[in-house]
Parts: structure tokens; sequence; C-alpha cells
């Protein structure tokens, strides 16, 4: 998930704004189980659509950011952790007023639920719950941060060593900036995904529970976020394959996968569902970010330069903090309708009352699923659009 999706030369990148607009869409469809876009449930959301954001998140990372890692941290610090407090106090709020109203969902306000549940699982209030990846896309970035930092001391230290050695004085700008880069970006991509692989190996034989699924969650992550990197600087460039032959290749993985396997989709956030071995669950990450990375490029030039498509990819932070919040006050109109008119009479209210999982269709139509999508998309970006303006209308007084 991006606030601001910027090319290396700080033009705005379209193509990466669709996509990231795409996979919000993606996100809030799956949490009120519509299957608009998994092309026939051949590309299941949750075989890709979190890792994508990761891999989104990646891409816009620079080089240039190890100069200065403290205005770094500032800065995902500002973008990402502050308002995540700020709104978990909100959503804290949030429930304790649902709470008195008679809605059993979200723990009370405490210093654990504000500051420290966030990192562990996100779910402490419920009606924000899938911003439960903001925390996580933050440690994953420091720990980018570092690893490099960590990594590209280490390659110029060798550098030296072997320059003593050999018994000639050796320069670090003697040493190929190509080649720190390549060895950088194989050792990270190599050693997150080893790791990954072990991760999804050890939930699979019922090692990563309780406490577990955080640092989980994050290395199993890890790697897409390098993915995003290793595709800018090695792939992209020879991301040159017509569309007809792409999508043969991809579409054909991806059916082969679906009929070889025992079902692709996995939870990112609690580390559970894989159920074709450590391996394939990465397999279908790639295969997912492939398909909808050329869908978002061969839609670019039609969708043009629109500031609807622009609002929506620069704030799916805003999407992801506020939808689940944004299906509760469908269900809520739909609770009073049932309960004052009469109508909706198969409302289920203990199902309302107690779990933030439960979605009502108007006469059992799975069409109805386009309303919650709808609420889930437009009040979020209306709502972010609001404290737009008012931050305007700040900023024009000073």
């Amino acid at each position: 998930m991006t606030q601001t999706l910027h090319t290396q030369k700080d033009q705005y990148n379209l193509t990466f704004c669709i996509l990231s607009g795409l996979t919000i869409i993606m996100v809030v469809a799956g949490h009120c189980g519509y299957h608009i876009l998994t092309v026939g449930e051949l590309f299941p959301y949750y075989s890709f659509h979190v890792p994508l954001f990761m891999f989104i998140s990646g891409y816009f990372y620079k080089d240039s950011e190890e100069e200065k890692p403290l205005n770094y941290v500032k800065k995902k610090l500002r973008r990402l952790i502050v308002p995540y407090l700020i709104w978990n106090l909100v959503y804290g709020l949030i429930a304790w007023a649902m709470r008195a109203a008679g809605l059993a969902m979200g723990e009370g306000i405490s210093f654990r639920t504000l500051f420290i549940e966030p990192f562990l699982h996100g779910y402490q209030f419920i009606y924000n719950y899938a911003a439960w990846f903001v925390p996580v896309l933050f440690i994953v970035e420091m720990m980018n941060l570092l690893a490099r930092i960590i990594l590209r001391s280490v390659i110029r230290g060798v550098w030296r060593l072997c320059g003593k050695i050999s018994g000639r004085t050796v320069e670090e700008s003697d040493f190929s900036k190509e080649k720190e880069g390549n060895i950088i970006e194989w050792v990270m991509l190599t050693g997150s995904l080893l790791a990954g692989i072990m991760v999804v190996w050890l939930a699979i034989g019922g090692h990563v529970w309780g406490n577990y699924k955080a640092p989980g969650r994050i290395l199993l992550l890890f790697p897409c976020f390098q993915m995003g990197q290793f595709y800018l600087k090695k792939l992209e460039k020879h991301d040159t394959l017509g569309n007809l032959p792409y999508f043969s290749i991809v579409v054909g993985v991806q059916v082969l996968l679906n009929l070889c396997c025992n079902g692709l989709a996995f939870s990112a956030v609690w580390c559970t569902g894989f159920a074709n071995g450590p391996v394939i669950p990465y397999v279908t990450i790639v295969s997912g970010i492939a398909f909808w990375l050329r869908v978002a490029r061969v839609i670019t030039p039609v969708v043009g330069e629109s500031r609807a498509v622009e609002y929506l990819g620069r704030n799916t932070y805003a999407v992801m903090m506020h939808h689940v919040m944004a299906f509760m006050l469908v269900k809520m109109v739909i609770a009073a309708v049932a309960s004052h008119t009469g109508g909706c009479a198969d409302f289920d209210f203990e199902q309302f009352y107690t779990n933030i999982d439960y979605y009502y269709f108007v006469r059992g139509a799975e069409a109805f699923a386009m309303v919650y999508l709808a609420a889930g998309i437009v009040l979020p970006l209306g709502l972010q659009r609001g404290i737009d303006r008012i931050r305007e209308q700040v900023w024009e007084r000073k």
C-alpha cells in the first residue's frame, strides 16, 4: 500500500497507480466476498493481493534513502505510523460507542490496544482491522533499509579486505556500482525468499501460532517487497513480451496451478491456509503480480490521466483504513430498515451484533455485494477528500 506513487524521475507512474487502485479494489471486494476480479476464480484474491501491495511499495524504494536513513525513518513514521495511531484511537472510541449500543465487537482502549496490539495482530478494535497491513509495511521497510545498509557495508568491507590481501590499495570507487547492486539485489531476494519459504513450512507444521504470527507475516511478506525492487532493477527492462504470448504463459501457469493444487488462497495476516507446500504460495504471488501488472499496463492508455483513478491510486491508505467501517454503515442502514419497516425480514441481528464478517445480501442476490464494494471505496475516499480540503484551507490561512 502506498500513499505516493512516483517514478525515479519523480513523475507520476500511471500504470502503478492503476495497479494500486486495482489491488485495493481486490482487498475491499475480498472482504465482502465479491469475486468480481478473480477472473472466474482463476486468480483468487487471497493468493496474491496483499503481497502485491508489498511489491508496489518495494518498486518505489530508492537506494538514495540509505544516504540519510534517519530522514527515511521519520518520513515513514509520519506517513504510515502516526496516521495509523491517530485512527486507531478514533476506532477505539468508535468501538467503545458501538459496545455501548450493544455491538459485542472490539476491545477496550488501553496502552496495549493503542500501541502494542497494532504490531501484533491489528484486530484490536475490529472496525479498522484491514489496516493491520500498515504496521507490517512499516517494519518491512525498516528491515529492508537496515539490511541494505549492512549488506552494502559488508560488500565494501570485503572488497577492501581483498585489496589488502592482494597487496594493493583498493578504493571503494574501484568497485563497480553495478556489481555491487547485482550482489545486493540477488542476496536480498534470495535470502528473504528462503526465509519466507521457511515460515510457510513452519506454518504448515503448526509452529506459527500466537505471537509467532506477527514475525511470521512479516517474513512471509518481506520477499514480496524485494520482488518490487528486483523487478525495477533487473526485470522491467526485459518485460517486453507481446500481450498475447505473455498472457498465454501466465494464464497457462495459473490454470495448471488450479488443476494441480488443493486451493491457492492463503491468509497472509494469520499465516494459515497453505495447502500446497512452502513454495507454491510464492508461485501464485508471482503469477498474480505478473498478470495484474500487465493488465494495468494494457489499460493505462485507455484510462489516460483520469483524476478519479489517480485519486484512488494515491489514497489506498484511506480505503484500507476505513472500508470495513463503511461496510458496517451499510449493514446499519439495513438493520434500521429491518427493525422499523419489516423489510429485510431475514436479516440476522445476532450476527450483526457479534460478527464483523456478517454480510446481508438483499433477497440473497450476490449482486448486492456491489453496494458494499461501492461503499467501501467511495466513503473512505470521500472522507479523505474532506480531510484534504480542511488541510488546504488551513495552509491557505497560514
